[in-house]
């Protein structure tokens, strides 16, 4: 079995393949503040309660964006199951052509995203990424990485609008029944799902724009269904669209360097 790991800045995201079948998909709180071992006792709890034993486990592989955790969560890994995590980076995805200004800058997660969208999407796409912050990735007809937009995630947009604002409070993150709210609440969900809609159909619209032609758009991340779901434009939602990036990735181990 292989155990797929993406770690972001708000969660950690676990996903057990038996072969080409997803068995499940777990996720967990980023905490900097834990060590590996309490990862590891965690990862194990997740396994024990979907009925995986640790000795199926043989495969592993591991796309992180927090440096502290990119040490501890393969550590822990190495502990409960005696095996080394294919760590994702540009010096180990081979068959993905990047080319931006800096293509060593480019996140873990951004290219598992762009390997999903080689190999599901048709090109040019965009894929969008909505988790801490929210990404838009650009492949063009070539399949070949050539840009992005990043913005202020959902989340982390409610979190400052309401900190910093006295007499607003937080919100659940979903749509009101229309765009013009009549009371407080309503007008701060109007702003964030209704507001973020409207960016990513506008944004999809430039890029577009810019590449002088249309794209295949998909989105994913823990945010996106609700957005997207208010967009104009018709735009797929997929949950599991990174994990099965990282397992497209570990499938190309003869392109990878083990670390």
């Amino acid at each position: 079995m292989l155990l797929a790991i993406d770690v972001g800045n708000t969660n950690i995201t676990l996903g057990v393949y038996q072969e080409n079948k997803l068995l499940f998909v777990s996720r967990i709180a980023t905490d900097n503040k834990r060590m590996e071992d309490q990862y590891a006792v965690e990862i194990r709890l997740i396994l024990e309660l979907h009925q995986v034993k640790c000795e199926d486990i043989d495969g592993a592989i591991l796309s992180s964006v927090v440096p502290k955790l990119s040490h501890d969560i393969p550590a822990a890994v190495q502990k409960l199951f005696g095996i080394d995590c294919v760590i994702v980076g540009t010096d180990t995805v081979h068959d993905l052509e990047i080319v931006t200004d800096m293509p060593q800058e480019t996140g873990a997660d951004l290219l598992a995203d762009c390997i999903a969208g080689k190999k599901f999407c048709t090109w040019p796409c965009i894929i969008i990424d909505m988790g801490t912050a929210t990404k838009m990735l650009v492949l063009d007809k070539q399949g070949r990485f050539c840009g992005a937009v990043i913005a202020p995630g959902l989340g982390v947009s409610l979190d400052a609008l309401v900190s910093n604002a006295a007499l607003l409070s937080s919100v659940a993150a979903k749509a009101p029944r229309q765009v013009m709210g009549t009371n407080t609440t309503h007008c701060i969900q109007s702003g964030i799902i209704h507001g973020s809609a409207a960016m990513l159909d506008g944004m999809c619209e430039r890029i577009e724009e810019e590449l002088g032609e249309k794209c295949d758009v998909i989105a994913t991340g823990g945010h996106a269904r609700e957005v997207v779901h208010n967009c104009r434009r018709k735009i797929p939602y997929s949950e599991t669209f990174l994990i099965e990036g990282l397992k497209i990735i570990y499938d190309g181990q003869a392109g990878l360097k083990i670390q």
